[in-house]
């Protein structure tokens, strides 16, 4: 039986040294879905996506308490596997970032370093990463040419295909059309429908327009609290705290 809760986080706080950057946060995402964080820049939605997958490990004098449970297991534990764990909670950055190698060794990178060597199998994992990202039909005759020469868009699809070739669960996205025109802007947010099918999503954006298109559920950060988290059409329509609806309307932020 799938859970009803891909992630749970609860009474999260992050410290970077002496500055407290979550405050208790409390939030539930359910399998399945997209979960947009939204919130003025600085006020935490990146750095709660980067306790997902203990990206903040990296950092030094990070420190964290209160618990984040992927299908119910603790992920700060003291038998919590990081290798595993960000092979199931995969990331895309705000910039593409492909590996300087063909696109097809790009997205055998992965399979490769779990261990998988023969051909077939990573042709086949190529071709079923790219289709599920968008990109076959595009780079399929080109595989073995270098990925710097795709466009922006490409290239970002080109870093989501690559998750998608280690079979995550879920997929982190902070800002994955920041850096990208209209046109691969609407690109990437179709191909997040398609993935919900078999991923749930979380999503820092800075769009609002965008949170409201492709999002299930939208959640609300300032100054690092949480400040309310609910279906996004009732945080776009009627949310519950002023503080939303100034921040929605353009009122700051």
């Amino acid at each position: 039986m799938t859970p009803k809760y891909k992630i749970k986080a609860e009474k999260l706080n992050l410290y970077y040294g002496e500055n407290h950057a979550l405050h208790d946060i409390d939030l539930q995402i359910e399998t399945g879905t997209i979960a947009a964080l939204i919130g003025p820049s600085g006020c935490g939605k990146s750095t709660f996506l980067r306790t997902l997958n203990r990206m903040n490990d990296l950092i030094d004098n990070v420190r964290i308490s209160g618990n984040v449970a992927v299908d119910g297991h603790n992920i700060y534990g003291g038998d919590s596997d990081v290798v595993s764990l960000r092979k199931r909670v995969g990331m895309v950055f705000q910039r593409p970032n492909p590996f300087p190698m063909s696109i097809y060794d790009n997205i055998a990178y992965g399979p490769r370093i779990h261990g998988t060597k023969k051909k077939a199998v990573l042709d086949e994992i190529v071709e079923r990463s790219l289709v599920q990202a968008a990109l076959w039909d595009e780079v399929k005759d080109r595989l073995h040419k270098s990925a710097m020469g795709l466009s922006g868009g490409q290239q970002q699809r080109l870093c989501i295909a690559r998750l998608l070739a280690v079979e995550p669960d879920v997929l982190l996205m902070d800002e994955p059309t920041s850096a990208l025109d209209p046109i691969s802007t609407l690109k990437v947010e179709e191909l997040t429908q398609t993935l919900k099918e078999k991923y749930t999503i979380i999503i820092v954006t800075h769009n609002m327009q965008q949170a409201a298109r492709i999002s299930d559920r939208t959640s609300f950060f300032l100054n690092g609290y949480l400040v309310e988290t609910d279906k996004t059409d009732k945080i776009f329509t009627n949310p519950n705290d002023q503080r939303t609806e100034d921040y929605i309307t353009g009122r700051f932020g």
